[in-house]
């Protein structure tokens, strides 16, 4: 992935934009773009694209994206499509679900790890994801799910939500 964390090294010639400061909140991407954190962040990050936490950043989140690069400090489970590295710097403390995990030596993974094929994981949301698309609570999810109004999988004690047929439902709910 070529990201840089270390003095000097490159960010492989890509375009990234990167986060220096405090921020408080919810940063959410629909379109891919690259990521760097390297202050605090405390919050939501919902991102399409490369994301990485710099070794001096501390980030206590939510994280959903494609692909995660941790070299720095991270509370909060993590989500990515594509793969998780935690570098020999980085630590995580939460649950991480990916189809590929790299931790380096000398990186901590404190926490559950929920592998997945990346197929299967494509195109699915859980239910925090579908409350920020929907933009209604979590509560309120479930309650859907629960009643059968919005179209959902339960595995165990997990609701998942398949955008596809989510968003036809969207459409249907609209017209009428």
């Amino acid at each position: 992935m070529g990201i840089r964390r270390a003095k000097g090294e490159e960010l492989s010639g890509e375009r990234w934009l990167e986060v220096d400061a405090t921020m408080t909140g919810t940063l959410t991407f629909k379109d891919p773009v690259n990521l760097s954190i390297n202050g605090r962040f405390e919050g939501t990050l919902d991102t399409q694209g490369k994301l990485a936490i710099g070794e001096q950043a501390q980030v206590r989140a939510i994280i959903n994206g494609e692909q995660v690069v941790v070299a720095g400090s991270v509370e909060g489970d993590v989500t990515a499509t594509k793969l998780i590295e935690v570098r020999a710097t980085g630590r995580i403390s939460g649950k991480v679900v990916t189809p590929r995990l790299i931790v380096q030596d000398g990186g901590i993974l404190h926490g559950s790890v929920e592998m997945m094929h990346e197929r299967s994981r494509e195109g699915w949301m859980n239910v925090e994801e579908l409350a920020r698309f929907l933009e209604v609570d979590a509560g309120t999810v479930i309650q859907w799910a629960q009643e059968g109004r919005v179209p959902s999988q339960r595995e165990g004690a997990t609701w998942r939500f398949e955008r596809a047929r989510v968003e036809d439902w969207l459409a249907q709910e609209r017209i009428k």
